[in-house]
């Protein structure tokens, strides 16, 4: 089975798959008042849906890092926020079939704001330091049963992310 090391989250090298921001300790611009600061569009969403976007809680158990499958979405980005744990997570863009010698994975912080492409392969986040991990996950209402598309990889294309 091939192994797929987990790498450090930059802008430069998760620029394909997608964009993020640090949700707990944002930096850059913001507007500021006595008692707050707002960090405006720190993470932006697209979607070709007119529904509304939908925070769903995700629960995901410590279950190893071995993947054998696959999803994505066509016509819209998904967004991820990890709540209680770092997060693995691997991505590769969808041209064609999965290849796994383009699937790369990146280690991403607690409360980072994670927005991955339409046409991006992904799967579930992984926990990296908790027995569970709560995230929420933005998605256009719906998404799940009209832009879901899953594939279950065959033994060669199966892959095991090293932390």
């Amino acid at each position: 089975m091939r192994k797929i090391k987990a790498e450090p989250l930059t802008p430069e090298t998760f620029a394909p798959y997608g964009t993020f921001s640090k949700g707990l300790n944002p930096e850059g611009y913001h507007l500021s008042g006595e008692f707050h600061k707002f960090y405006r569009d720190q993470a932006k969403f697209y979607s070709e849906s007119g529904l509304p976007l939908g925070l769903s809680p995700l629960t995901v158990r410590a279950h190893g890092y071995q993947v054998t499958g696959v999803e994505w979405h066509t016509h819209t980005c998904e967004g991820m926020i990890p709540l209680n744990d770092d997060v693995v997570m691997h991505v590769s863009l969808a041209s064609g079939d999965f290849d796994v010698e383009q699937t790369k994975a990146f280690m991403i912080p607690k409360g980072t704001i994670i927005t991955i492409y339409p046409g991006v392969y992904h799967l579930t986040p992984l926990p990296v330091h908790e027995k569970e991990l709560n995230a929420l996950i933005l998605l256009p209402e719906r998404a799940y049963a009209n832009d879901f598309l899953y594939k279950d990889l065959d033994e060669d294309s199966q892959f095991e992310i090293e932390l």
